[in-house]
């Protein structure tokens, strides 16, 4: 049996491709473990799936000055020494990294051990991480066509992103039972992200009387980031986080409000979901989400809200946004009969094969 090492953390998008691939990996007769950091949500995420976990020590590497690039220097090299060790024992024949800062270790940790190493960019350009992951990379796979221009010659792959099967099979009658919700008015499903989305959840919140008239609100609003006081209004719920029942909330959804995380938006792509997308601003990221978003609204996917036009002067423009939610719905049939003609194919098989061409 060959041996395959994970990586990829911070957020649940670099993990849940992961485990996407899972099952079809040990289809094709791999052992897997994961390397993460400490604390992770990938730590949750992977004990959870029954998998070997080893936990190292991880730095952020910012795009900006601050006292604190110097102390997470000296904890991206404690990972380094501490995943060459961990490979060391290990012995895989590859390493597959999906991204996320306690990735880098991983991936320079395994091209000193020349063990080959595929890494997955999901954005339409890469990530700090994976630009740094990339001199050792063996291959790298894409997820936009327009990716391929930002890679290095020769080492490119356009596959997609990995879906998790499961997000199919999901059921409508499950979702509602989870809510507490009827089949009178239609739901919206808000999706900030594992960590939320705190503009978004703010906007939400300013217009819930008036989308309460029309709608039921499911709410994930982020770990931490429940507001107790609106527990108790009927057609809404809101959690911090799901995931075993994520597919029966995405059943039940007839459109989703969603940030514009690659894997995120190709998971709305794959289930059909009529959708709204508030990319971060580039205010507080490096702009990716904003370019996921103009490919999906250009290719006709989903309708698209800036978030700088949501927060105008500090202050909410709740009415646009209530007014972006009812075009959408009122639209759904066309976005989904755009995306039943995608001719975006399934990753996991492609990725597998690449997998199995460069283990030793």
């Amino acid at each position: 049996m060959k041996k395959i090492v994970l990586t990829g953390g911070g957020t649940a998008g670099h993990v849940t491709p992961n485990i996407a691939l899972m099952p079809s990996l040990v289809e094709a007769g791999y052992e897997i473990e994961y390397i993460g950091s400490y604390n992770g949500i990938e730590k949750q995420l992977i004990e959870a799936e029954n998998v070997k976990y080893h936990g190292i020590s991880s730095g952020k590497l910012r795009r900006y000055l601050s006292a604190k690039n110097i102390s997470d220097i000296f904890r991206v090299l404690k990972g380094i020494v501490q995943a060459n060790r961990q490979l060391r024992k290990i012995k895989p024949d590859v390493v597959f990294s999906k991204g996320g800062f306690v990735s880098v270790p991983v991936v320079l940790a395994a091209g000193h051990r020349h063990i080959p190493v595929i890494i997955h960019e999901s954005d339409m350009t890469p990530g700090l991480a994976n630009r740094i992951a990339m001199k050792k990379a063996t291959a790298i796979c894409c997820n936009f066509p327009e990716t391929v221009k930002y890679l290095p010659a020769g080492k490119a792959h356009l596959t997609g992103s990995p879906i998790r099967q499961e997000l199919l099979k999901g059921s409508k009658e499950a979702g509602r039972k989870l809510c507490g919700f009827n089949e009178e008015k239609p739901i919206v499903l808000v999706v900030g992200g594992s960590t939320g989305a705190k503009h978004v959840n703010e906007a939400i919140y300013d217009i819930l009387p008036e989308l309460l008239e029309n709608y039921q609100v499911c709410h994930l609003c982020g770990k931490g980031k429940k507001e107790s006081k609106y527990e108790t209004l009927p057609g809404y719920r809101q959690f911090e986080y799901i995931s075993e029942e994520m597919k029966d909330l995405f059943a039940m959804a007839d459109i989703v409000v969603s940030r514009a995380g690659a894997n995120a938006i190709c998971e709305l792509l794959a289930l059909k979901k009529p959708n709204l997308l508030i990319p971060l601003s580039a205010k507080a990221s490096r702009g990716d989400q904003i370019l996921n978003a103009k490919s999906f609204k250009e290719h006709g996917y989903s309708l698209v809200l800036d978030e700088d036009d949501l927060i105008k002067d500090d202050k909410i423009q709740g009415a646009l946004l209530l007014e972006q939610i009812n075009k959408l719905y009122e639209n759904r049939e066309e976005f989904i009969k755009t995306m039943g003609e995608s001719k975006q194919a399934d990753s996991i098989s492609t990725i597998i094969e690449l997998i199995k061409k460069y283990s030793k």
